[in-house]
């Protein structure tokens, strides 16, 4: 039975299941009736963050550019052009045996591509969820519908999984950012250029 998180609420992860270290992150959404007059893309991404909140490298930045991290911890497996049909629009593959020492925290974020030549927003963008399942058995052990209404936001943070002593916790964050990927990319470190 997964755990339905609001906002802000923290679970452990690996406490009540030794022994997993494969997850898929999934998100999702639905984009409103809305005419923007164009199509919606939304991208999923994950920063790997030190202790500092920074990344460490570039590289450290895994979205549709750079789909796998050097170490085999995350991969992205692609990217979502339109949002369409039910169930998760992007997965992310997390597996906590190979995240690296140094990485205390992962971030997962999404954006709205082009968002302000498009002028769209989040508050354009119904039933956003963020969710984690047990590759190995597809097993869903958490979900976290963000119900916030972000009129103005062209980023937003999801969730963070993060390492507590030997424990993998996750944090339902749902944060919203001005200024889409080039704002995110700033507070996370990474030269946007």
């Amino acid at each position: 039975m997964p755990i339905n998180l609001s906002k802000g609420q923290k679970v452990s992860l690996t406490k009540d299941n030794p022994g997993l270290t494969k997850v898929v992150v999934g998100v999702g959404w639905d984009v409103n009736a809305f005419d923007t007059g164009g199509a919606f893309d939304l991208d999923g991404a994950a920063f790997l963050l030190t202790d500092s909140g920074k990344v460490s490298s570039q590289s450290d930045f895994v979205f549709y550019g750079n789909l796998n991290h050097s170490s085999g911890a995350v991969q992205h497996c692609g990217d979502n052009l339109t949002g369409a049909g039910d169930g998760d629009d992007e997965q992310i593959k997390i597996d906590l045996s190979k995240i690296p020492a140094d990485i205390s925290k992962i971030a997962f974020t999404v954006t709205i591509y082009d968002a302000e030549n498009r002028h769209q927003n989040f508050g354009q963008v119904n039933n956003a969820f963020i969710r984690i399942y047990n590759e190995e058995t597809g097993e869903e052990m958490l979900r976290y519908d963000l119900g916030e209404d972000f009129s103005i936001e062209t980023a937003v943070v999801f969730g963070e999984l993060y390492k507590n002593g030997s424990e993998w916790k996750f944090n339902a964050i749902g944060s919203g950012f001005q200024g889409g990927l080039a704002a995110l990319c700033q507070n996370y470190g990474i030269d946007a250029q």
